[in-house]
């Protein structure tokens, strides 16, 4: 492998707020994805941007040489049609690299304002039939989470070997999942929570009906079925950082990392395991210590335990969630805020709450313009002196080597 084929292939992170894009970007990613009012898969459960945030979002993604992706997925109704092309002509203007889709009335529209289009994983694209189907929209086509590898292989394989293009001359890019959140659904299109609630997940309004407890009962006989996991439809979380080099082997060209949802130390810690990982497969250094090393560092952030393998290693889905929540190993509190940051001296002046913190404490720092700074207190004031013991209250003082800034929010992080 050569540091050019590692050009040829991208980390796409998500970004819920400007917080994540941040901490995106900072962590290597090179592509971030995102939604806007609520024509996108996570209307429910992230912050998403709105229209006119499109314009700054894009900004930031060329001025730091990522490419910007616009999450317009959900199912579109005829309500919906102005909202959509108001979405669409609005990331047109601010210049978005694609918009991912799944709704034809979207795709169509794009391609008639000449904006380019990524498929979304709701079309469930699982054959080369289907890839050149949609090659004739897409630049890129997201392949269905169900797949092995060695039918993404043959598929990567088949687009050389018939030279399937996109609209824009070039070998259709090929897609996959890489690490987050699984659905026990095809490709995420559930209906669970439209059957309960009148809230479809195909419109970004799950609420996770799958990731609660459910009993098995006979109604018969009135005898339960013992099963040692009451989280009968949740699945853990995909984890592909152990055979990271056998997916690039297979020949796709976007690692493609869920979580709009989740936080910046998510999203900055996960992009960065991978971005690292990505970059060992290419120079020959990937090797088990290092994944070791990886897992741990994503065990640290929000999942639900790790399914290693997933359907990639053709293995049937029996990992499923122990727990709701998450099952991460660290826990984050947040303990105050910035007051004002000393760029020359490197010192950073917080306003700490009742937990207070310590010399030797873990934290991290994030905010819409910072990101994510981790750092580790190893100098501590109170009132611009030495302070020994917790330190709470205003006028407390760390050094940090980066800069943050006032109104960044300050996280104490510590192991469960």
């Amino acid at each position: 492998m050569t540091g050019k084929n590692l050009d040829k292939i991208e980390i796409m992170s998500p970004a819920g707020d400007f917080e994540c894009l941040m901490a995106a970007i900072k962590a290597g990613a090179d592509a971030i994805y995102f939604g806007v009012s609520e024509l996108n898969m996570r209307r429910r459960g992230a912050k998403n941007f709105k229209i006119s945030d499109l314009a700054e979002v894009c900004r930031i993604c060329r001025q730091k040489g990522v490419k910007s992706y616009l999450t317009l997925n959900s199912i579109i109704y005829d309500s919906d049609l102005k909202l959509m092309r108001e979405i669409v002509d609005a990331a047109k203007k601010a210049g978005i690299e694609a918009i991912i889709a799944c709704d034809m009335a979207v795709i169509e529209y794009l391609r008639s304002v000449g904006v380019a289009v990524h498929t979304s994983t709701q079309l469930n694209v699982s054959n080369i039939e289907a890839v050149k189907f949609y090659a004739k929209y897409a630049n890129a086509i997201v392949l269905a989470r169900e797949l092995t590898l060695e039918q993404i292989t043959e598929i990567c394989k088949e687009v050389k070997k018939q030279k399937i293009k996109g609209p824009d001359g070039k070998l259709v890019k090929i897609e996959i999942f890489i690490h987050g959140a699984l659905c026990v659904s095809i490709s995420g299109k559930c209906y669970m929570s439209l059957a309960a609630y009148n809230q479809s997940a195909n419109r970004g309004e799950c609420f996770q009906n799958c990731r609660r407890t459910y009993r098995v009962i006979d109604e018969e006989t009135g005898e339960e079925l013992v099963i040692d996991n009451k989280y009968l439809m949740s699945p853990k979380d995909l984890c592909t950082i152990g055979f990271l080099d056998k997916i690039i082997a297979s020949g796709v060209s976007i690692l493609k990392i869920e979580g709009r949802g989740r936080a910046s130390d998510y999203v900055y810690t996960v992009t960065k395991v991978y971005k690292d990982a990505l970059e060992s497969c290419f120079d020959g250094s990937y090797c088990s210590a290092k994944i070791k090393n990886w897992l741990k560092k994503l065990e640290g952030v929000f999942n639900r335990g790790f399914w290693q393998g997933g359907y990639y290693l053709g293995r049937k889905n029996d990992a499923w969630a122990a727990s709701k929540g998450s099952k991460s190993t660290t826990e984050k509190i947040a303990v105050g805020i910035v007051k004002h940051y000393f760029s020359k001296k490197q010192v950073a002046v917080l306003e700490i709450w009742s937990q207070g913190i310590k010399k030797g404490d873990v934290l991290f720092i994030t905010g819409p313009t910072t990101g994510i700074v981790n750092l580790k207190v190893s100098k501590l004031f109170k009132n611009g002196k030495p302070f020994k013991g917790i330190a709470k209250g205003k006028g407390i003082s760390i050094a940090v080597s980066e800069k943050v800034r006032d109104k960044d929010k300050v996280y104490l992080v510590r192991k469960k």
